[in-house]
């Protein structure tokens, strides 16, 4: 609602304002989408502004689904996207520049009663398979071999999300084959999963850590992935107490892909405005000094410059 009402004001604007406004349209930057994206988004705003302060931006989260919705009707000038585009999305002429990498982790309540077991177990793919996609397991006892009982509560996001399509791309599926109760953004989930000590979701990289700690965000843990399907968790595969454990894990490839995946702005054809362009380029050029300390993973120099020609 907030979004609509500052684009309803941008327009009036421009019909009572003449010349003037239409420059301050031009000059006005509207994203919405990913939550996954969002917090890069804003510090790039917020950088990008000091040294361009003729230059406003409205950024809005919602989903990676509500990004391209948005960036294809032209309701923003640019869609923050957290998974692979489809060919559909191809064919109905989205246009795209990668930015930065993060993931999805599995994510538990600090209180799991499993979780002494869980850090030495992990669970494999197939075990993630059988809880969020098969059903086939219900109890933590069952799926860790522990004699004590206790029933799972299964989250999934209710909104169209980058994470959910890319967690049930690595399980072999699509958001929709995902089982568990539906919770909107990533914020609503990481807050459900902390509350429910047998619950257990996944949150992209951003909201499952603390940046300013580099720990994991109060009531959080991780459901550590047995990557080699061997039983145990091995040293090389123990790299999550930390953000920046897990984050050269996903910049080496150490961490699987999918779940760890390549985020985008996207927009319908190739921008137009001249400020836009601008925006992205510096993105892709200085602003790529941000994405660290904003934890994320830089994109490699090659593929920076596969997108830059794009601005061409």
């Amino acid at each position: 609602m907030k979004r609509s009402i500052i684009l309803s004001a941008i327009a009036i604007s421009i019909v009572f304002s003449g010349c003037a406004s239409r420059e301050k349209k031009d000059n006005t930057i509207t994203l919405s989408g990913a939550f996954a994206l969002y917090p890069l988004a804003v510090k790039w705003t917020e950088e990008y502004g000091k040294i361009n302060p003729k230059v406003r931006f409205n950024v809005s989260g919602g989903g990676a689904g509500k990004g391209m919705a948005d960036a294809l009707s032209g309701a923003v000038d640019l869609g923050m996207f957290s998974r692979e585009i489809a060919d559909e999305e191809k064919q109905q002429g989205v246009w795209w520049v990668g930015l930065t990498i993060d993931a999805v982790v599995p994510t538990i309540s600090s209180q799991n009663p499993y979780l002494s077991v869980l850090r030495q177990q992990g669970l494999s793919r197939e075990d993630f398979k059988a809880i969020f996609m098969d059903q086939t397991v219900k109890d933590w006892g069952k799926i860790l071999n522990q004699p004590e009982k206790a029933q799972m509560t299964i989250y999934t996001r209710s909104d169209a999300c980058g994470a959910a399509e890319t967690w049930a791309k690595y399980l072999g599926g699509h958001q929709e084959n995902l089982a568990g109760i539906g919770i909107f953004g990533d914020p609503g989930m990481a807050d459900a999963v902390a509350k429910d000590k047998l619950g257990m979701g996944f949150n992209n990289t951003i909201f499952a850590y603390d940046i300013n700690t580099g720990k994991k965000r109060p009531g959080i843990e991780i459901a550590p992935i047995d990557i080699n399907d061997n039983g145990m968790l091995d040293p090389e595969e123990d790299f999550y107490e930390t953000f920046d454990g897990v984050l050269q894990a996903i910049g080496s490839g150490v961490y699987p892909s999918p779940p760890a995946r390549e985020l985008y702005f996207v927009a319908k054809g190739k921008p137009q405005k001249q400020a836009t362009l601008d925006f992205i380029r510096w993105c892709l050029t200085e602003g790529q000094q941000y994405v660290k300390e904003a934890g994320y993973v830089p994109i490699d120099s090659e593929k920076i410059e596969s997108y830059l020609k794009k601005l061409k």
